[in-house]
């Protein structure tokens, strides 16, 4: 672990994106867990507090950045944490480091970042089941967590993204609502992971557990996950996808869930969902014609009352796709007033000609 820090933090690995971090990383048993699903640049990740798939075990980025250096708009180089430090906790000052992580490049250009590597597990274990109901396999998941198993990662998708699925990827997979699962730790603790997870989805209703520890046969049990943009993509040859993106509290996901899928379909879309449900974290892939200008109206109403629906359970309108141009008006709604003019006054103060990102996440001053 420090080792790993001090590789990133002095020079001697200099990385521009997560993959190739991995790879520098690999012959030294250490890994960087934060996975957004591409070979994004580190300091893009941290601009966006990226997250992924194995966000519900090791967090996302603001949960694994340990420093950073910044430009600010009128040229001031600043170590967030102060240059050099690479403590792994700290009670000093303002946490400034979390200011910019996630400010989506409004308040200055990340140069650099000093990240928290982990060690790679000794073991890896994948799981996959089925059940009857959005429920069950909600309640599932809320119980896994609740009995404490560490689990590495928990994935959702529904019957029509299983279908897509099969379709795409020329699987037989039961075209319910199904759980995929990955265990980390050692070769004795991930069989006792799975087998726990293995008893509570069978008292949900689950079926069809199944779990392999070999490489070749996770990744076959992952497959349909892995794919499911592509082959929701490719049900409708021709479209663009959309992707929506709210997170809400477990105890919510179901009803929330319930309610988008009736939004999407409302305003004539397909409706699916793809969610990281150990965080409560879940995307809607939405295809439409680029060449219909009457489609991107729709698509911000189904943005808009998506967004809406998450406020109403708790939630949030974004869980890790960011703010951006699309969202302010949601945003204004979710933190109120009072804390949108703190965030106002902040980016104000840092970039008084706006300069950085304009009218992303902020309106520029009039």
């Amino acid at each position: 672990m420090q080792e790993g820090e001090a590789l990133a933090n002095r020079g001697r690995l200099d990385p521009k994106t997560v993959y190739t971090l991995n790879d520098a990383l690999r012959d030294k048993g250490l890994w960087f867990p934060v996975d957004p699903g591409a070979d994004a640049s580190l300091c893009g990740m941290c601009a966006t507090s990226a997250s992924g798939t194995n966000a519900v075990r090791y967090g996302t980025m603001r949960e694994n950045v340990l420093n950073l250096e910044v430009v600010l708009p009128d040229g001031t180089v600043v170590n967030t944490q102060g240059k050099g430090t690479r403590a792994r906790k700290t009670s000093a000052g303002l946490n400034v480091t979390n200011l910019f992580v996630g400010s989506e490049g409004t308040l200055g250009v990340i140069t650099g970042a000093t990240l928290r590597i982990h060690g790679i597990p000794e073991a890896s274990v994948a799981a996959v089941c089925t059940f009857p109901s959005l429920e069950q396999a909600v309640q599932s998941a809320t119980m896994v967590m609740q009995c404490g198993v560490p689990i590495a990662r928990m994935e959702l998708l529904d019957p029509a993204s299983i279908k897509a699925c099969n379709v795409y990827n020329k699987l037989s997979l039961s075209e319910q609502h199904t759980l995929f699962f990955e265990f980390h730790g050692s070769e004795g603790g991930i069989v006792e992971q799975a087998e726990t997870v293995g008893d509570i989805t069978s008292e949900m209703g689950g079926s069809h557990f199944a779990f392999a520890k070999e490489m070749e046969k996770r990744n076959e049990l992952w497959k349909a996950r892995h794919s499911a943009y592509w082959a929701i993509l490719a049900t409708q040859p021709g479209l663009k996808a959309f992707i929506t993106d709210v997170c809400v509290p477990i105890s919510h996901l179901t009803d929330c869930i319930l309610e988008v899928n009736k939004v999407i379909e409302g305003h004539g879309f397909m409706a699916n969902i793809v969610g990281h449900v150990g965080d409560g974290n879940f995307h809607s892939v939405l295809l439409y014609d680029a060449q219909d200008l009457t489609e991107e109206d729709r698509l911000k109403k189904v943005t808009s009352e998506i967004g809406d629906l998450a406020r109403k359970y708790e939630g949030t309108c974004t869980g890790e796709h960011g703010v951006g141009l699309g969202k302010k008006l949601l945003l204004k709604k979710e933190v109120g007033p009072e804390t949108y003019a703190l965030m106002q006054s902040i980016k104000n103060t840092i970039d008084p000609n706006c300069i950085m990102n304009p009218h992303k996440v902020f309106d520029p001053p009039v």
